[in-house]
């Protein structure tokens, strides 16, 4: 593998986005796929971080997300003993202005480093190729060419668009021909069979050659790109582009904003596990199968079934006589589905908003910068919710109009303010709050703190919240 020195290390970017709406309802827009451990215990993003662990190679990576995914990121590198620099986007502008930025923050802060673009979603099953290819692509790098992966294809899929490479150019990169489109069937046929690549979309480049290559077609964004970089404020700790300079940029892929423009596109080509997950049906191909080509996530049960994926959050999934079908069980809401129609899936989640179901774009767990909470049982006037707080974590200090609350700790250490009293509640030890009280759970230990919570009262809707931060200075 090329070895690099410290300050020609590759900085990898990590494009934390996306609405995550393909793998519905594991995956929805206020908890992506990328956060989610579709494979094994760690997430997609987590095995992307993972990925490019090793400092022979790599450097610090950065991560790039926006504002509402900001604490799950910081969580989820923290769960897996990493370190990550993050920098957020006030407003999503497409993958254009997000490597456009990323790219200016490393060429300020470290000036010889490559850039290696990742999407945080994807799952590589053979870690050292993936990292050999990399290697490969560095000397094309240095020489000024915008290296993309094409991945030797195991199927004419039709859901990736397809390269073409030409002649070699620098170590083992080629020219790109030309980028196509995704292909029909027939298409995609004849696309394997003359040699051609699956486009990854992911880059390795030097700064300086991708601003420059998008300044030639488009001036403007990168002077309001650039802008945002420079004027970004700083929320604890970490940097949030500047809104009003990076909305001047034009909301485009770097697809469009670059690659099927520049004349400097190479491609090297790899052969390392890759998926996008772009559905159900991708995340079937890569997951481990039984005799019967079915894969399973959780307590499922398969008779007289083939070719299926299963995934049950909690309870027994028992699936008889079906063939090529997906079933997906959450706490709130249930996918049966056409393996071969996953690609419909987009649309199914749309005709759910359109009807106005919270479903579609919230899980039954809700996630919070403390932690995450889960309704277990509502009626007309009272509710209860599981609430976990992690280590360190704390939540508002607030009191409700309308609601008393009754507070049981199940795990861990609680420090529960009331009013004017602190105290700490030990596992099994309960406390009431009653409608009107300034109260405040958090969690000075290091384990989680889990806590059972049952509201009562004639309004339990969660805007019923008198948050009180700036009045009180309380630890």
């Amino acid at each position: 593998m090329t070895q690099l020195k410290a300050g020609g290390l590759i900085r990898p970017v990590i494009m934390c986005g996306g609405s995550g709406t393909r793998l519905w309802p594991a995956s929805r827009e206020a908890f992506p796929k990328q956060f989610a451990p579709l494979i094994g215990e760690l997430s997609t993003f987590q095995e992307t971080l993972a990925r490019v662990n090793d400092p022979s190679l790599f450097g610090k990576p950065l991560v790039i997300t926006n504002k509402i995914h900001r604490f799950m990121v910081e969580r989820q590198v923290a769960e897996i003993g990493l370190e990550a620099d993050i920098l957020l986007e006030p407003v999503a502008r497409d993958s254009g202005p997000a490597i456009l930025a990323s790219s200016l923050y490393i060429a300020g802060h470290s000036p010889d480093a490559l850039v290696l673009v990742l999407a945080a979603d994807h799952v590589v099953l053979d870690v050292p190729a993936f990292r050999a290819a990399v290697a490969s692509g560095i000397e094309a790098a240095r020489a000024g060419k915008i290296v993309t992966f094409g991945i030797i294809p195991s199927s004419p899929a039709t859901g990736y668009g397809y390269i073409e490479a030409g002649a070699s150019v620098a170590g083992e990169a080629r020219e790109v021909a030309r980028f196509v489109e995704k292909p029909d069937h027939e298409t995609a046929l004849r696309y394997v069979a003359s040699g051609y690549l699956w486009n990854s979309g992911n880059f390795l480049f030097e700064p300086a050659t991708i601003i420059d290559e998008y300044a030639g077609h488009d001036a403007d964004s990168v002077a309001g790109v650039r802008a945002a970089v420079a004027d970004a404020k700083t929320d604890l700790g970490v940097p949030v582009l500047d809104e009003a300079s990076f909305l001047s940029a034009k909301k485009i892929s770097i697809d469009y904003a670059v690659m099927e423009q520049t004349a400097h596109a190479v491609v090297v080509s790899g052969d390392f596990g890759w998926s996008d997950i772009g559905g159900w049906d991708a995340l079937w191909a890569v997951s481990p199968q039984d005799a019967s080509f079915n894969a399973a996530t959780g307590d499922v049960t398969f008779i007289d079934t083939t070719g299926s994926y299963v995934s049950s959050e909690g309870q027994l999934v028992a699936v008889l006589g079906m063939t090529d079908t997906v079933i997906v069980a959450t706490r709130d809401a249930v996918l049966v589905a056409d393996k071969a129609r996953s690609g419909e899936i987009k649309g199914l989640v749309d005709t759910l908003k359109k009807a106005g179901r919270v479903e579609a774009t919230h899980h039954a767990r809700v996630y919070r910068p403390w932690g995450w909470y889960r309704t277990l049982e509502q009626q007309d006037r009272f509710q209860a919710k599981r609430i976990v707080v992690y280590p360190g974590g704390q939540l508002s200090l607030q009191k409700h109009l309308h609601r008393s609350e009754h507070w049981v700790v199940v795990k861990g250490t609680a420090r529960i303010t009331v009013d004017d009293t602190v105290r700490d509640l030990s596992e099994n030890e309960s406390i009431y709050i009653p409608r009107g009280a300034v109260h405040r759970l958090a969690n000075p230990g290091r384990i989680d703190v889990e806590i059972i919570e049952v509201q009562t009262g004639s309004y339990l809707g969660e805007d019923d919240i008198i948050r009180f931060e700036d009045v009180y200075n309380r630890a």
